[in-house]
């Protein structure tokens, strides 16, 4: 009974085995059998699209005569490497070419290429021919355009010359003329001190203009020249601020130290302007005057403060050795100010004006400007013959009497010398005589 038994077992083992190599048997592919061999001449059939890599062939490879390289690849079994494309292809995609058959498919081949470079050449001479007549179409619209923008501006320009000669026959010349003008102007403006103790600051001013004015006009000349006289009266006002300062001097018994701070000062101006400028105006409404002008300040008060409570006088008298601090007998700052407050100047400077702006014509024939100004003073008669070292002037007490105890304006002690800047924008009505007929497209001037 065992002996049965292990021979049942081993038949068992012998026929699992059998079946395992047959199922291996069948698992594996069939090997393709290949009608070509290598070196074989073959071409690629028409209807075949693709290579084995599933790129698309090129037209040409249809038609030419290739070599069989290699059959078949782990990666393509049925595949056929040829050459010199370097390409797998499927054998069933291959034509066999031998003998005859291979000279004949390789004519043909060749005629097929000829035809094709034939072909090739015909549209690239037609495309050449096509390009050279759209240039010549092209180049016939440009002079056909070319001519016409002549021809446009040619007619512009006979019209142009029609409306000047129908001008010229209404207007056959310029007249000379004279004009009044009154004019507003104001902006910054400012004396220059020049003085080491203290800083001017810009103020304004604010002056009326009177103007008489003489123009040389001429044919064909786009400018008429004139020269203008005239009278200006105005206000000015800038300030100086002073600096800390102190001051040492010797009277007959007294030697004074004065220690100030907080000086301010504004200086008020009436002045008179005489202008002598020579002046341009264009047809087209710009103008620019320029020349010298002498302004003389007729009328100038000033007002000053000073910080009382940094103000302070030391008396000393060298005979007893004596100093007295801010004692109303030796000399003390009460809040006083210059008791001249209105000084007149007769001073002259010469300054250096110019204007440039433009002016409108109105129907009256007269004109309105607008434009800006600028004047500086070149020279200034001005000079400082007080020749004091600082603001206060003290005289020292006596038996009957206190010290009295004088103040300065800042500008006369300080200053040595002066001058005069302005800048601004300025209004002119203008009464021109004669009154010329105006041109339609035209100015006055």
């Amino acid at each position: 009974m065992k002996t049965m038994k292990s021979i049942l077992i081993a038949a068992t083992l012998v026929c699992a085995s059998i079946v395992s190599t047959l199922s291996a048997q069948d698992a594996q592919p069939a090997k393709h059998e290949f009608t070509v061999a290598k070196g074989d001449s073959v071409m690629i059939k028409r209807e075949c699209q693709k290579y084995c890599t599933g790129e698309r062939p090129s037209t040409w490879v249809w038609d030419k005569v290739l070599t069989v390289r290699q059959l078949g690849t782990k990666k393509y079994p049925d595949g056929v490497l040829l050459m010199p494309i370097y390409s797998w292809m499927c054998e069933e995609c291959l034509i066999p070419v031998n003998g005859n058959a291979k000279e004949a498919a390789a004519k043909a081949a060749e005629e097929q290429a000829e035809e094709r470079a034939a072909f090739e050449a015909a549209q690239k001479a037609a495309k050449e021919e096509e390009a050279r007549e759209l240039a010549e179409k092209q180049a016939a619209e440009a002079q056909a355009a070319a001519e016409q923008a002549a021809a446009e501006e040619a007619a512009a320009a006979a019209a142009a010359q029609a409306k000047a000669d129908s001008i010229k026959s209404t207007q056959k010349f310029k007249h000379h003329y004279d004009r009044f003008t009154i004019g507003v102007r104001g902006g910054a403006s400012a004396l220059m001190h020049h003085a080491d103790q203290g800083n001017w600051g810009c103020g304004g001013d604010v002056v009326l203009d009177l103007q008489y004015a003489h123009y040389w006009a001429k044919d064909g000349r786009p400018v008429d020249l004139g020269i203008i006289a005239g009278l200006g009266i105005g206000y000015h006002q800038s300030s100086l601020k002073a600096n800390d300062n102190v001051t040492k001097f010797d009277t007959a018994n007294v030697t004074y130290t004065v220690a100030y701070a907080g000086v301010k000062e504004t200086d008020h101006q009436l002045q008179l302007e005489v202008p002598v400028m020579f002046s341009l105006i264009h047809d087209n409404g710009l103008f620019f005057n320029i020349g010298p002008k002498f302004m003389i300040p007729v009328y100038t008060p000033y007002k000053q403060t000073v910080d009382q409570d940094n103000t302070h006088i030391t008396a000393y008298f060298p005979e007893t050795g004596v100093t007295i601090n801010d004692n109303i007998v030796t000399g003390q700052y009460t809040g006083q100010q210059p008791e001249e407050k209105n000084g007149i100047q007769f001073n002259i400077n010469v300054m250096l004006t110019a204007e440039i702006g433009y002016e409108w014509v109105l129907k009256s024939g007269n004109s309105f400007g607008l434009g800006a100004y600028a004047n500086y003073s070149v020279y200034n008669s001005y000079s400082n013959k007080i020749n004091k070292t600082g603001l206060f002037n003290l005289d020292p007490p006596t038996d009957s009497s206190i010290a009295n105890l004088d103040v300065l304006s800042a500008t006369h002690a300080y200053a040595d010398k002066l001058g005069y800047f302005d800048a601004g924008i300025k209004l002119a009505y203008h009464f021109n005589f004669p009154k010329k007929k105006q041109f339609k497209d035209s100015k006055l001037f």
